[in-house]
């Protein structure tokens, strides 16, 4: 007897954790049941999905997205050929979502009112030292000859080619023929030529161990440009000797920081000779050694142009010219894409006839009291014939009286 009740007893005991563990089992499945039900639609359907490129989706939809996901917008407008209100390029950052939207093609009445004409010259700027000095001779000229110009000086340039509505490019893109500038603004480059250290002096590390440079060097103030006036597309190329940027300590590590903000590095030979003066295999050895010197510091992050010292050889008939462009140097094979003269006006588009990259005149950039192709002389002269932009580097126009000067291209003709 006391034997069944022992049993009764432990299958009461079993009952009652099975029970238990039912009525526990059955307040989690209802609990996750809900959450279930909180978080879907009666529908039952998926959550919506998560868009990070917004590419020609139409502007209405993003900004719908965009206030469901509290999205912060920024919205900038360009001519293209995309349908108006369609989105051509897009990127999300933070919570940050900035788009550009097509205006539709432009109108041939928009085109004449800009004066559009992808035909009109470049102006390719020549600087070299940049020093925090007074004037010493003419204008902002450091030396007798122009070739040091003020950091104030150098300043005063910078404004003046952003209020005359100048934007920077990249030479590499104007030699390629790749001119990104909005509708009715005109391409300008600046190039350096010797790595004078005045034009990226480090004075010092921040406390994340970046380089600090010099606000009155050239990159100081290219750098304050870039934050005062974003759409400058602040840029330049820097041709370099041996020496590089003239400061040991920092030399690899300054070209490093410069293409990884923007800027190009270019080869101007080792020693700076005259090529007029010197043998085909000094040529060679000019050019390629320079060329292996870069490759070994920033493999194919620099530029294969060549900014001729003295702007010599005048003619590229001498008999040094071919070895400029290609050649050998101890078994280092090298090909030049283009070469840079002294010259001392703007350049032609590089959609004319007679545009030949491996010969590009370069202005001046100094003061001569308007005369001699000085900064205030091209610039006049650019006022009859400037480039002036379409705002899409995948069309040319250009006006109709000048078709005969277009060169054959791929790319989109519009005439007006």
């Amino acid at each position: 007897m006391k034997r069944k009740r022992l049993k009764l007893k432990a299958k009461g005991v079993v009952c009652l954790v099975v029970l238990v563990l039912i009525v526990v089992g059955l307040i989690f499945g209802i609990k996750g049941l809900g959450n279930k039900l909180a978080s879907s639609p009666k529908e039952n359907k998926q959550k919506e999905e998560v868009i990070t490129d917004f590419k020609n989706m139409e502007l209405s939809k993003v900004l719908e997205y965009a206030e469901k996901n509290k999205l912060e917008v920024k919205t900038t407008y360009e001519y293209n050929e995309a349908k108006e209100d369609t989105v051509i390029s897009s990127e999300l950052k933070d919570k940050i979502l900035t788009i550009v939207v097509s205006k539709g093609e432009i109108s041939l009445d928009t085109l004449k009112e800009k004066g559009v004409n992808e035909l009109g010259k470049v102006p390719i700027m020549m600087y070299h030292g940049i020093v925090d000095k007074e004037n010493q001779y003419t204008g902002g000229n450091v030396d007798k000859d122009g070739y040091t110009r003020t950091s104030k000086a150098f300043q005063e340039d910078l404004e003046f080619y952003y209020k005359n509505n100048y934007r920077m490019i990249k030479l590499s893109d104007y030699i390629n023929g790749e001119i990104n500038v909005e509708l009715g603004y005109s391409p300008i480059i600046l190039t350096f030529d010797d790595g004078n250290d005045n034009n990226f002096k480090v004075t010092g590390r921040d406390a994340s161990g970046e380089l600090i440079f010099d606000p009155m060097s050239a990159i100081g103030i290219l750098e304050s440009m870039k934050k005062k006036y974003p759409d400058f597309q602040v840029t330049a190329i820097f041709f370099l000797n041996s020496a590089l940027c003239n400061q040991p300590e920092y030399n690899e590590e300054i070209m490093k920081w410069l293409v990884k903000n923007g800027y190009e590095i270019g080869n101007h030979t080792i020693s700076h000779p005259d090529f007029t003066k010197i043998s085909i295999d000094k040529t060679k050895e000019e050019v390629g050694k320079m060329y292996k010197k870069l490759e070994e510091i920033i493999p194919n992050d620099y530029q294969k142009i060549v900014a001729l010292p003295f702007g010599s050889p005048y003619k590229k008939t001498h008999s040094n010219y071919p070895y400029i462009l290609k050649g050998d140097y101890n078994g280092y094979s090298y090909e030049t894409v283009a070469a840079l003269r002294v010259g001392w006006e703007s350049e032609v588009s590089p959609f004319d006839t007679s545009f030949d990259k491996a010969f590009l005149k370069r202005c001046r950039a100094y003061d001569n009291n308007g005369k001699e192709f000085d900064i205030e002389m091209n610039f006049k002269l650019l006022e009859k014939n400037r480039f002036i932009s379409d705002g899409d580097s995948k069309i040319i126009t250009i006006p109709e009286s000048s078709k005969s000067k277009l060169i054959e291209t791929d790319k989109k003709v519009v005439t007006y």
